[in-house]
């Protein structure tokens, strides 16, 4: 068995064994197969696919290649989110802290921005002194004293999904179903969490831009989890703009901070609302949808999901006067709006563009070695269906090489369309899947 035989193989569209699924997941994570090779390899899996059992096969090698937790001894039911990556989602930095305020552990194992979408990670890492690269001893001890805890993928969980994931970022190998579904439930799987809540985007903005895409990894993702005897829900969620307004690292931390003190973005609260629900649900601290939303809008409204979101921070080195003195993070030099060349309305928003051009910008990373700018990103002051008046302001771009902030001038101003007919704001809830199957969204906030 060698690595030019597995790449020929699935070249030709063949289905590799468990075994040869092995052989490449643990020899590039251990360093004996080379970056050129698992380049090729990832492409032609990007092209050719992988079925469920290769699927499968893929998660549990990569699962396996480092520690698999037991947190069995934390009486409270363990449960995480996890999004397939959109422009402007900030929604994991609400959850953890407002889910764990309601009673139950998040452990949560994030990654960094991957292509155009940002990471928690590094957005995280934008609050001054904030660890995520915590032992996982530290990590245990969090959930066991405040019931919550964000890390990043340790060498010892999952370490073969944080190289593949590094690659895939930087070969145009983001977009494929079997490695989003391995590369997210070998991390959830391997943190020890006993369910599972998936947001997954459906859009320009997103990774998944056909709803059949969508659906099918939301049943992939279930699936799988079952198979590993864990319960799991998905809702699809529409990506066709940023959620919220913030795009960047920094203030999209502003902006989360914002929404656990009651003051978020519409469309973020219920995307927010709609998850923590079922975080809740299936954490068994609540009975249904209703029970569930009024215990983490009183959580919010009591002041307990912002406390707990300082006790995070100050658990993992950050300094909690962030919550309170928003000068502590860091901010850029410039500030240039776009202004809108006609009276209309928003018909559509190109956030693929958006996301790309928060890259370019410093707010994502080009090349694996590129260094994050916390301080750079947009503010999205117009959404779908929103009236704008000729000069009026569509977006604010916050950027510290002027230069850069023209250029990304141009290209936002190019990501909106605007039509002189009324149009509809965008339903941001669009699907729930679980064991039973799929139903459109109905629930009414």
């Amino acid at each position: 068995m060698n690595m030019y035989e597995i790449i020929s193989k699935k070249r030709d569209k063949k289905k590799l064994t468990s075994e040869e699924i092995q052989y490449f997941v643990s020899g590039y994570t251990k360093g004996t197969i080379p970056d050129y090779q698992m380049s090729a390899l990832l492409m032609a899996i990007f092209l050719n696919g992988m079925d469920a059992e290769e699927t499968f096969g893929l998660t549990l090698s990569m699962m396996r290649s480092g520690k698999v937790m037991d947190l069995s001894f934390i009486a409270r039911t363990k449960v995480d989110k996890h999004s397939t990556g959109g422009v402007g989602d900030k929604a994991s930095l609400i959850l953890a802290p407002l889910v764990a305020a309601c009673g139950v552990t998040v452990p949560m194992i994030s990654g960094r921005g991957l292509g155009h979408t940002g990471g928690t990670l590094d957005k995280l890492e934008s609050i001054p002194g904030f660890k995520t690269n915590l032992s996982l001893r530290k990590f245990v001890e969090n959930l066991s004293e405040i019931g919550v805890s964000v890390i990043g993928q340790t060498a010892e969980i999952a370490p073969a999904d944080k190289k593949i994931y590094a690659l895939r970022d930087v070969t145009s190998t983001v977009n494929s179903l079997p490695l989003i579904s391995a590369s997210i439930l070998s991390k959830k799987l391997a943190e020890g969490a006993d369910a599972l809540v998936f947001d997954v985007k459906l859009g320009n903005g997103a990774f998944m831009q056909k709803e059949e895409e969508s659906i099918l990894l939301a049943k992939n993702l279930i699936q799988t989890a079952k198979r590993f005897k864990k319960k799991a829900v998905a809702l699809i969620t529409d990506m066709n703009e940023p959620l919220g307004e913030a795009v960047g690292n920094s203030i999209e931390v502003i902006e989360a901070i914002q929404s656990l003190k009651g003051r978020g973005p519409e469309d973020l609260r219920k995307v927010t609302l709609a998850l923590g629900a079922y975080m809740l649900i299936l954490g068994r601290k609540a009975k249904n949808f209703k029970e569930a939303k009024e215990k983490l809008e009183e959580s919010i409204k009591s002041g307990k999901a912002l406390h707990k979101f300082k006790q995070m921070v100050k658990k993992q080195g950050g300094d909690p006067g962030v919550v309170d003195d928003y000068r502590l993070l860091p901010w850029a030099k410039h500030k240039i709006t776009i202004e809108s060349g006609q009276t209309g309305y928003v018909k559509s928003i190109n956030t693929l563009k958006i996301g790309l051009s928060a890259v370019k910008l410093g707010a994502g990373r080009e090349r694996l070695d590129s260094k994050i700018d916390p301080g750079v990103g947009f503010l999205i002051k117009k959404k779908v269906g929103d009236q704008v008046e000729k000069g009026e302001n569509l977006a604010v771009i916050f950027s510290n090489d002027l230069k850069k902030g023209e250029w990304a001038k141009q290209e936002i101003k190019e990501a909106y369309q605007i039509s002189r007919k009324r149009i509809n704001k965008l339903k941001k809830l669009l699907y729930l899947i679980d064991e039973k199957g799929i139903k459109k969204w109905n629930v009414d906030f």
